[in-house]
């Protein structure tokens, strides 16, 4: 019999496409693409001109607002408050900077009781009064004219509540207009060039483009019909595409047919036999006059038909896989399903030989591949260990094989086969001597064994002691993240978390912990390196749920302190390339940023951070942590507890021998957080250097850290603790009731750590993913749980968010902002008297 051509068939697909059929593209795609790209530049230069209108106005309100920014600040950082009064001494360069285009100025300050304090009292009445210290733009009108208003707040604290004084500056619009007419009318000459220009290349740019298709259109034409070779003509990258889609569906046309070629070859030849002898014996049968002889006559043709039957079964199945395998349909499908679907598919009597076992650490485990072949594969299995052991049981195992793979093992009681035929058997249509007098195809081990293989599996077959078979599958499964051991993991960082907090540390800022090597679950991937000041049991609970997303990263956390970690970096003196700095000290990462020490970072969550918590796109803030003050319980009542800075100062100047040597805050010339705590209290309370003053007299304790501070109350050793980070002071107190906590009903200062990732990293971008994942939902639920950093993002679970934190306060909550005028304060000249007056008051106050 003459086996057909594998790839005849393609002749009819490949045939010449009729006039007829080409005659029904009714237009020209040039004409229409022009037409299309006249009416696209049409409306674009439409949309560009009114763009250019509000880009135009947009940009003169920039320029301007700046100046206006400008001028607030300089007046807000004149106000005063003097005997309880607030003040304002109108700086000259406040006024003096704007009106250069001969705009009229104006400008109002307001006390926080709405009081008039300076300046044109009817100003933009409309508009509310100020609680941020983020500037406010507003368009208004003021004696018939519009008017451009900035609107900006100053906290100050004068007694024992804090208020929001509102400085506005308003100018009138003729400078802006005049800017935005003329940017206008710059760019209107060269949007017509473009227009013209751009027509013309258009045109140039489709007779050129069609050039490639015309190329490959006579590559096909001049192919024989059954050439599936790929096409190697060469063409744009564009049209590349278009190539390798006829390649790949090429290839896979010639794979189906060579497979259903061969499939038709070998089932005209198998089945050939089965039908000669089936023919031969009806032809002897009709001739045959003994009833016996017939009846013997019969039995043949019968056992002929099942083997026919049989084989032209397995072709069609086989047929069905080989394309259901090319297709690669695929699915999620659960190892117990697989197992189970095969007792289903025998008889009542054969079922009842089969013992099915599945392994309990395969729970829940899944393959990825295609259910019907799979299912076909280990029914085969079964069925040939039922036919070849009629009278054993066949038992069918699953379990667990090392490197996450699966094995399946089904065992029988029958002849087995010999070492010399395993590797035949394998084989289509090829049979071992066992198999001789028993029907059969020759095809369930080999549609099998390519199952196996189409999965990235393997099959072997075995001896079994004692006589039998075990046929052994090896096949990979779907990695499933261990929960039950990141579970326990986040446990034990809760624990030592807890344990930390409770050692806490020296009065010091010197001490530096040792860096800490995090394995990744799965080795062999990069190492993400991080420098921070977070506590390592707090920080830890991070870092091990950003590795059950990214299991092939191992992290290195060093810790360190505020102030070594900044002169490290300016210094160069970190022992490898570090991928990403953390820190406390806000304003000494904004400085780093503004130095030009760390790369920009496109977060797609940035969006979701409050405007105060990052800048440049280059540090990002991720907590939200109150400035708290602490006290010891036994020693200070909750009633005669401090709940003010006033109410602090005014209990340590009554009751000075009563706390002497018993009271703690931060050491501002050793401790970066610190220096940026007290410059922030400084710039807000006018009670800021009274509160030294009783600090230095009551004998102050000066410390480098928080939880010192912490352990110092908790022990009984200090009595209260100020400026101490709301974080630490919360997560100390959930296992140690002697610690009472206060956010201060005047205003408390919110504190956000700070991430960056250096310049210099090594892997920059497992730093900014670490960055992404912080900010996450994910990130922040563990921010906002046991980590007990306090939440940043609006809208996060948990029990420590910024929602629950300014539930808690009665006062003023006053961010501190991300932003250059943190800069200000690390001036060398300002820095170094603030820091001589400060020392002077708290070393020598009891003097």
């Amino acid at each position: 019999m003459t086996v057909p051509d594998p790839v005849t068939p393609v002749t009819v697909a490949s045939a010449p496409v009729s006039l007829a059929t080409t005659a029904r593209a009714t237009a020209s795609i040039r004409r229409r693409v022009l037409a299309a790209a006249l009416l696209v530049l049409a409306i674009a230069a439409l949309a560009f001109i009114v763009f250019i209108h509000s880009y135009a106005r947009r940009a003169a309100d920039q320029a301007y607002d700046r100046l206006l920014t400008a001028s607030a600040l300089t007046i807000a950082g004149a106000v005063l408050v003097e005997e309880g009064r607030v003040t304002v001494e109108l700086p000259y360069a406040a006024l003096a900077m704007l009106g250069s285009g001969g705009d009229r100025i104006y400008y109002q300050v307001e006390a926080p009781d709405g009081a008039l304090v300076t300046g044109y009292g009817d100003l933009a009445e409309e508009l509310p009064a100020v609680r941020s210290a983020e500037t406010a733009f507003a368009d208004s009108r003021y004696h018939g004219e519009p008017v451009r208003v900035a609107s900006i707040g100053r906290l100050i604290s004068a007694s024992s509540a804090a208020g929001w004084v509102t400085i506005r500056v308003a100018e009138t619009r003729g400078a802006r207009t005049a800017l935005a007419s003329e940017i206008v009318s710059r760019a209107a000459l060269p949007l017509i060039g473009i227009l013209v220009l751009a027509l013309a290349l258009v045109w140039f740019g489709v007779q050129r483009a069609f050039a490639p298709l015309t190329t490959v259109e006579a590559a096909l034409r001049d192919r024989a019909p059954q050439d599936l070779s790929p096409l190697t003509v060469p063409v744009p990258i564009e049209v590349s595409q278009l190539v390798a889609a006829l390649n790949d569906f090429m290839r896979r046309l010639a794979s189906v047919m060579n497979a259903l070629s061969g499939v038709v070859a070998d089932a005209a030849h198998q089945v050939r036999t089965p039908l000669a002898s089936l023919r031969a014996q009806a032809e002897v049968a009709l001739d045959e006059s003994d009833y016996q002889a017939l009846h013997e006559r019969v039995s043949k043709i019968h056992r002929n038909a099942v083997h026919a039957s049989e084989l032209v079964s397995q072709l069609l199945m086989e047929a069905t896989l080989t394309h259901r395998l090319e297709s690669r349909e695929s699915a999620l499908i659960p190892i117990a399903d697989i197992v189970e679907d095969v007792a289903r598919r025998f008889d009542p009597d054969e079922t009842g030989r089969l013992t099915l076992t599945v392994a309990p650490a395969l729970a829940g485990a899944r393959l990825m591949g295609d259910r019907l072949a799979l299912q076909e594969m280990l029914r085969n299995l079964a069925g040939n260990a039922l036919l070849y052991a009629p009278d054993s049981v066949v038992e069918i195992v699953a379990d667990t094989a090392p490197g996450e793979r699966l094995l399946i093992m089904v065992r029988d009681h029958g002849p087995g086969i010999p070492d010399t035929e395993k590797d035949i058997v394998l084989q289509r249509f090829q049979r071992g001597k066992s198999g001789a007098g028993t029907v059969g195809s020759g095809l369930g081990l080999p549609i099998a064994r390519t199952v196996v293989q189409a999965h990235g599996g393997s099959l072997s077959l075995h001896d079994r002691p004692g006589g039998g078979l075990e046929v052994r599958l090896e096949l990979p499964l779907v990695p499933v993240q261990a929960r039950g051991r990141a579970v326990l993991r986040r446990g034990m960082a809760a624990l030592a978390l807890a344990l930390g907090i409770a050692i806490g540390g020296g009065w010091n800022d010197t001490a530096q912990a040792a860096a800490k090597l995090y394995p990744a679950p799965v080795p062999g991937g990069p190492t993400l390196s991080i420098l921070g000041t977070t506590d390592t049991p707090q920080f830890e609970l991070l870092i091990h749920d950003f590795q059950e997303l990214r299991p092939d990263v191992s992290v290195r956390y060093e810790e360190t302190d505020t102030l070594p970690l900044y002169q490290r970096t300016l210094e160069s003196r970190l022992d490898i390339d570090v991928d990403l700095l953390v820190s406390s000290a806000a304003d000494l990462q904004v400085k780093l940023a503004n130095d030009g020490h760390a790369l920009a970072h496109a977060s797609p969550l940035l969006p979701a951070l409050p405007a105060w918590a990052s800048w440049r796109s280059e540090i990002f803030g991720f907590t939200f942590e109150p400035i708290v003050i602490v006290y010891n319980r036994t020693q200070v009542p909750d009633g005669q507890a401090p709940h003010s800075h006033l109410a602090l100062t005014e209990l340590l100047e009554k009751e000075t021998e009563r706390f002497r040597g018993k009271v703690a805050t931060y050491d501002i010339g050793q401790s970066g957080v610190g220096h940026l705590l007290a410059a922030q209290d400084a710039q807000i309370s006018s009670n800021f250097w009274r509160l030294t003053r009783a600090l230095g007299r009551a004998d102050v304790k000066l410390s480098g850290s928080s939880p010192a501070i912490l352990e110092g109350i908790a022990s009984g050793s200090l009595a209260l603790g100020y400026n101490v980070l709301g974080s630490y002071a919360y997560a100390r107190q959930r296992f140690d009731k002697r610690i009472g906590i206060i956010i201060p009903d005047d205003y408390a200062l919110i504190l956000t750590r700070v991430m960056l990732v250096p310049r210099w990293a090594n892997q920059p971008d497992l730093g900014r993913a670490f960055i992404d994942y912080v900010l996450s939902p994910r990130g922040q639920a563990v921010v906002a749980g046991q980590a007990a950093l306090g939440s940043i993002v609006p809208g996060t679970p948990g029990g420590w968010t910024a929602e629950r934190i300014s539930a808690a306060s009665r006062g003023v909550l006053q961010p501190i902002t991300l932003g250059p005028a943190l800069l200000v304060a690390l001036d060398q000249e300002r820095k170094a008297r603030f820091l001589a007056t400060w020392r002077q008051l708290v070393t020598d106050g009891s003097r």
